[in-house]
Order: structure tokens, then C-alpha cells, then sequence
């Protein structure tokens, strides 16, 4: 096969090594190596021959990649499926050049043309995206490398509708099986390609022992939101490889999540209006003078439990000169309301609930 590409290169007068730029694949190797690409490197990963022509690996990695097929197509439709009413396509896009032009455009693609829904939790908050971008990137770098480059005229296809995605290459399995009917998690590594697989798994992005599949699986099966109908599907026949990715916020109830989060967030609200009230009543039962109340109110008031301060925060906030600040601060911690916060800066400090 590798024969035939270089056949197909020299019919083509500009497949000479020297007329074309690497400047994607040069990127990528130093962000993943640390290292410069030297230029025996292109030997090394065979995308040049002995007379400088370029391989079919070279072609397909050049920024400008002479193998014209070699495009990917995206297309975000209207609906369920291609028949979407007035509107059929919402989003299109046509891609040609290196694989990983290809790659980090095809990636780019489904990440504008979904969204991510998030859930507040006591700490933080969990976000969720209609589908899991690791499965998407895993199948997209398998449909762009495993693909069967002999025929012509054909393109990696990227379809998006409402309730999943479909990633669609030409060419089945290279041993012929059918990955319908064949143990997702117990499938042997058989390349296509070994060239490109090679080259790939230099770059950093796939792994050479073939675990793209599982990969996929597990990703969505870890997503916060996955449920059983919603596991990834693969399908194969003579000359196509399509896999499936339902998009993992079809069919929730969008309402009642926003109104769960409300609730969280107005109780949240409330948790800090009661502490709010709870120190404005430690400070008030102080034996202090009211200047230095409302010095203290006035700071709990702008930086509460969870921001650090520091004296020219003080400063600032009261009107006070570096050596009332200071004094105000000793004043404050010996009264057990502030820590020190060093981890945050020098001379940071954090208010603490007042002791009973």
C-alpha cells in the first residue's frame, strides 16, 4: 500500500520534500517532546524516501498535504437526522491539510457545536458537556489514521444532530471482521496504517498497543450524566467505519436541573446572610470603641471568611495611616477574629468565625 502512495506522490511534480512545510508537525513535537524536530527525524518516521520524495505519511502530515481526499467534513444538522425542516444544516465546515490540521479543527468543530451544563455541589461544581470531548478526540484520531487512504473521492465525515453525533471513515476493519459483532473491550491492535499509527503515537496522541475503543467506552461511562442507553456504538461493513456518541444532556429535564441549582444557590445565600448576622453580633458585644467596630464590619463586609487581606487593605478600605493599620490588625488577631494566610501571600490574613 505504502508502494502505491508513493506511486500516487510522483505523479505529482510538487511531492518533493523540499517544497512543503511541517510547521503543525513541528508544534506538536516540541510541545509533547520538550525537543526541536531534527530534520533526520522525517527519515526516521519514514515520510521521505532516498530520493527526497515525500511518502504517503509525509503527504498526509505536510501543512499543505498534497493527497486531495484526505479532507474532513462537519456538518451540525437541524433535528434528529438530515431531514431537518426549513433549516437542514445549522453549522458546516471543510477541512483539508495535515492529519493534525484535521485533528485539532475536527476537535474544535463539536466542542462550538455543543454545550456544557453544570450542577453546583457543596463545594464546587460538576460541569457537564453533551459529550464527553476525550471519546470525541479518540474517535476522531482513530477514523483520521485507520481509514482506508486507497479510496479516492472519499472524506472523513463529522454529522452532529440534537441527540448524537456520528464520526463516519471509509474502510471497515482492516482484518475484515465486522466490530458490530467482535468484544469492544477484547479487541487486538490491527493497523491499517502502522506508518501514521507510528507517527501518532510520537506525537503523544494515541497509544501504540490499540486501547482507542476502550477508551472511548470509559470516558462516557464515567461522565456524571451517562446512562446505559447512552453507551457509545461501532459500526462496520466492507467499506465504512461509523461510530455513534449520544449527546449526554438529550432528554433531561434542563428546567428542573436550573431550578435544583437555584434552590442550592439560594440556600447558599442564605448560610452566609446567617453568619453575616452571627459575627455583626460577636463584634457588637465587644468592648470596643464604634470606629473600630465599623472598621472591622467594614472589612468582614468586603472580604468575609473566604478572602484574604492584607494592611494596605486596610489602608485603603479605612482611611487609616500604615501605623493605625498595623495596630488595628494586632488589635484584630488578638481578639481571635483573623488568622494569618502566608499560603496566599506575606502578610495575608482571613477572617475567622468568632469563638462563643
Amino acid at each position: 500500500m505504502q508502494a502505491l502512495y508513493q506511486s500516487l506522490c510522483r505523479k505529482q511534480t510538487e511531492c518533493d520534500f523540499k517544497d512543503y512545510a511541517f510547521s503543525k508537525l513541528r508544534e506538536r513535537y516540541k510541545a509533547w517532546t520538550g525537543n526541536s524536530m531534527e530534520e533526520k527525524l522525517f527519515d526516521s518516521f519514514e515520510m521521505r524516501d532516498d530520493h527526497g520524495k515525500l511518502t504517503n505519511a509525509g503527504a498526509l502530515l505536510a501543512d499543505d498535504a498534497p493527497i486531495k481526499h484526505s479532507r474532513l467534513f462537519c456538518t451540525r444538522w437541524n433535528g434528529l437526522d438530515k431531514s431537518g425542516g426549513m433549516v437542514d444544516a445549522l453549522d458546516s465546515a471543510e477541512y483539508s491539510g495535515s492529519l493534525i490540521i484535521l485533528l485539532n479543527e475536527g476537535a474544535c468543530f463539536v466542542k462550538r457545536n455543543m454545550k456544557t451544563r453544570w450542577k453546583k455541589t457543596a463545594n464546587s461544581r460538576i460541569e457537564m458537556p453533551d459529550y464527553c470531548e476525550r471519546s470525541v478526540f479518540e474517535a476522531l484520531v482513530n477514523a483520521l489514521i485507520h481509514r482506508d487512504y486507497l479510496i479516492l473521492g472519499s472524506e472523513v465525515h463529522i454529522n452532529i444532530y440534537d441527540d448524537h453525533l456520528t464520526i463516519t471513515s471509509p474502510g471497515g476493519m482492516a482484518d475484515g471482521t465486522r466490530i458490530q459483532e467482535r468484544d469492544i473491550s477484547n479487541i487486538s491492535s490491527t493497523r491499517r496504517n502502522p506508518v501514521l499509527a507510528d507517527i501518532f503515537g510520537r506525537l503523544g496522541y494515541m497509544e501504540r498497543q490499540g486501547s482507542g475503543f476502550k477508551k472511548i467506552t470509559e470516558s462516557y461511562r464515567a461522565a456524571h450524566n451517562y446512562r446505559d442507553e447512552l453507551e457509545p456504538k461501532f459500526y462496520s461493513d466492507a467499506s465504512s467505519f461509523q461510530v455513534t456518541l449520544y449527546n449526554l444532556n438529550y432528554g433531561t429535564d434542563e428546567k428542573g436541573a436550573v431550578g435544583e441549582e437555584k434552590v442550592a444557590l439560594e440556600q447558599e445565600k442564605v448560610a452566609l446572610e446567617a453568619k453575616k448576622v452571627a459575627f455583626e453580633r460577636s463584634i457588637a458585644e465587644l468592648k470596643l470603641n464604634k470606629p473600630t467596630k465599623d472598621n472591622i464590619l467594614s472589612l468582614f463586609g468586603n472580604f468575609g471568611y473566604d478572602v484574604p487581606f492584607s494592611r494596605a487593605d486596610v489602608i485603603e478600605l479605612c482611611g487609616l495611616a500604615p501605623s493605625s493599620a498595623g495596630k488595628m490588625l494586632s488589635k484584630i488577631k488578638e481578639l481571635d477574629l483573623i488568622v494569618s494566610a502566608a499560603e496566599q501571600g506575606r502578610g495575608k490574613y482571613i477572617f475567622i468565625e468568632a469563638k462563643e
